[in-house]
């Protein structure tokens, strides 16, 4: 019985040594894991990224940030886009006016031309009370004028159809006119995306480029190129998409434009008419009165009888 109870208490005083608190070194025997394994002699190790590289990659990713990291040739994309842009956007303004005006003259001034009893009277009313009628509806009416006054020895079919052809050229120069600048802005429309995705080739191949000298596929050295060439499409999506929405709507403006003064040359065709009709059914005046003939049975009585005289 003293044999198994000594024996006990060595056991105890064995595990107590050996216990967490005998003050042993945990650290030496547990094996280092954060160690890497040692490579095969003959194999190069990959050098770890100096901390002055890491702190040298572009962080600002704001759309200035892209801007001034990008190479020169998106930069030049970058800007073309925006001058583009700026163009399309100074167009609306000035054409939007330019249309707006011209359609609310050519309105009223088809308004007054068919409200007036004669052509003469229509340019009266055109003109108002300067004196002086601007616009196509005012150069459509003295063009017929015009041509009136210049063919009135003429034949009434010969007068129309040169009126006719003059209203059209006209009408044809004011569309022209009113047209002037939407071509720009749909060249701005079918080409800026494509030069932005010039841009976006561009600064993708740098990137690629890039990775091939830095010897690394880490997203901090792939994400800032690649950025900046999304950035130039972008800006070309922002040239284009507002330059084909203005040009289409300026293009139903101006075809409103045209129809209004093609109504003002049907007015002007229709009052020439009737005042040529008007013109022959007139009889011309006279300035001379006929003079009675004197009748050949009755003697004059300026007649003078002379004497006769004895012959000798």
């Amino acid at each position: 019985m003293f044999r198994v109870t000594r024996f006990v208490i060595a056991a105890m005083a064995v595990i107590m040594l050996s216990g967490p608190g005998s003050g042993a070194p945990a650290q030496a025997q547990a094996p280092a894991a954060t160690e890497a394994p040692a490579a095969p002699p003959g194999v190069p190790v990959p050098a770890a990224p100096a901390p002055a590289a890491i702190a040298a990659l572009p962080h600002d990713l704001s759309p200035w940030g892209m801007f001034m990291a990008a190479d020169i040739v998106v930069k030049a994309v970058m800007v073309g886009l925006a001058f583009a842009s700026v163009v399309t956007w100074t167009i609306w303004l000035a054409k939007a006016l330019e249309l707006a005006a011209a359609k609310a003259r050519a309105g009223r001034a088809a308004r007054q031309l068919g409200e007036a009893a004669s052509l003469d009277h229509a340019a009266d009313a055109i003109a108002g009370r300067r004196g002086k009628a601007r616009g196509p509806v005012a150069d459509l009416v003295r063009a017929a004028l015009s041509e009136r006054e210049r063919s009135h020895d003429l034949g009434e079919e010969g007068v129309k159809e040169r009126v006719a052809i003059a209203l059209s050229r006209i009408e044809a120069r004011a569309g022209r006119s009113m047209a002037r600048g939407t071509g720009l802005l749909a060249t701005i429309g079918s080409t800026a995306p494509f030069v932005g995705l010039f841009g976006t080739v561009w600064g993708i191949m740098n990137s690629f480029i890039g990775i091939s000298q830095a010897k690394t596929t880490n997203l901090a050295v792939v994400a800032p190129g690649i950025a900046e060439a999304l950035l130039a499409t972008a800006i070309g999506l922002v040239a284009a998409i507002p330059a084909v929405i203005i040009y289409n709507v300026f293009a139903r403006s101006i075809a409103g434009y045209r129809a209004v003064l093609s109504d003002a040359s049907g007015e002007v065709l229709r009052h020439l008419s009737r005042d040529l009709e008007r013109a022959r059914r007139v009889p011309p005046p006279r300035h001379l009165q006929p003079v009675p003939q004197a009748s050949q049975a009755q003697p004059s009585q300026a007649t003078v009888v002379l004497p006769r005289v004895p012959a000798e």
